[in-house]
């Protein structure tokens, strides 16, 4: 007769516990080892250079402002922060780029509220998740825009532009090329009852161009791309896009004083964001050298005429701004009457 022994584990009181234990146990080891590695990683970051993804053209206020951090933030790093232009739909390329990049703290998006607030609601559908796809780093500051009109333009206040705009509705065209500069436009022609033409650009620069050759009529854009052309009179501004005048030009007044409304505000703000899933330590560390640079008298000298102003605070403190915000653009390109493309 043949004896089939069984194996002795089977036999012994809590055997399977013990399979399962050990099971348990190389699950805890696996755990406390990615700790490690992700604590060594944070400790030894930075060790070589940073790429900086900015979404938008060359020369805008996200290039010239982004660039201005980098290097201020590479000091502080000791490594150099590589900047690199990304553009195309609004910010998505450039977003996108980040939002699928190793979570290591070498890709950051130097963000906008086109990126990490309004994309969702302008398009259809997003190749990332816009809510869940980034790790907020730091805000780093806000600037106003400029209303302004080719020179041509009989409109010599905003109201003017208005009343002009309802005599011929369709007739009067305006330049966007990016969110905050389509919405701004389409809240300022609703909340007055204008009915515009909207030509689209791929970047501000380019659309700056066209509104001194009188290729367009309107366009509403930051201070870095407007205040230059206003000052040495190639273009008119006719009015600021806060609740407030800007110390940078004094002289024009608010969409809501221009037109007495009550509740108009649009401003472009900048913001650092990392792929989602980058150690926590080093966020904290790419957060200091961004609130250090954003204090910096550097910084704010430099950037002073173009409006801009400085709001360093925690990641925290960012992530909750971009739910706000997001919820604020939805808002404003539903009464917008904006349809996601």
């Amino acid at each position: 007769m043949t004896h089939i022994t069984k194996p002795l584990t089977h036999a012994l009181p809590g055997a399977g516990l013990f399979s399962k234990g050990s099971n348990f146990l190389g699950w805890m080891i696996c755990l406390l080892i990615g700790f490690a590695c992700s604590s060594l990683l944070a400790q030894n970051y930075p060790n070589k250079p940073i790429k900086v993804v900015i979404p938008f053209a060359a020369g805008s206020a996200t290039d010239q402002i982004g660039r201005a951090f980098a290097a201020k933030m590479s000091e502080e790093l000791e490594q150099p922060m590589v900047v690199e232009n990304k553009v195309g739909v609004n910010g998505m390329l450039g977003a996108d780029f980040v939002a699928k990049a190793p979570a290591d703290g070498y890709t950051l998006l130097f963000g906008t509220n086109s990126t990490n607030a309004a994309l969702k609601s302008l398009m259809k559908k997003l190749p990332y998740d816009q809510d869940t796809a980034f790790a907020p780093v730091a805000f780093m500051g806000s600037v106003p825009l400029i209303v302004a009109v080719n020179n041509e333009v009989s409109a010599k206040t905003l109201k003017d532009l208005v009343n002009m705009a309802k005599q011929k509705p369709g007739m009067l065209t305006f330049a966007s090329a990016s969110t905050s500069q389509l919405v701004s436009t389409a809240m300022l022609a609703g909340m007055a009852g204008m009915e515009l033409n909207h030509i689209p650009y791929k970047s501000g620069p380019t659309a700056m161009t066209d509104l001194i050759g009188g290729q367009v009529m309107m366009f509403t854009a930051d201070f870095a791309v407007m205040l230059p052309q206003v000052k040495a009179g190639k273009i008119r501004g006719l009015a600021v896009t806060s609740t407030q005048r800007s110390k940078a030009i004094p002289d024009l007044p608010t969409v809501n004083e221009a037109l007495g409304l009550k509740g108009y505000e649009l401003i472009a703000y900048f913001a650092s964001f990392a792929p989602a899933g980058t150690p926590k330590d080093i966020v904290l560390k790419l957060n200091k050298a961004s609130n250090n640079a954003a204090l910096s008298k550097d910084i704010q000298e430099r950037f002073m005429d173009l409006g801009f102003e400085a709001d360093p605070g925690t990641p925290e403190a960012l992530s909750q701004r971009s739910k706000l915000e997001t919820a604020k653009w939805a808002k404003a390109i539903q009464e917008a009457k904006i349809e996601a493309q």
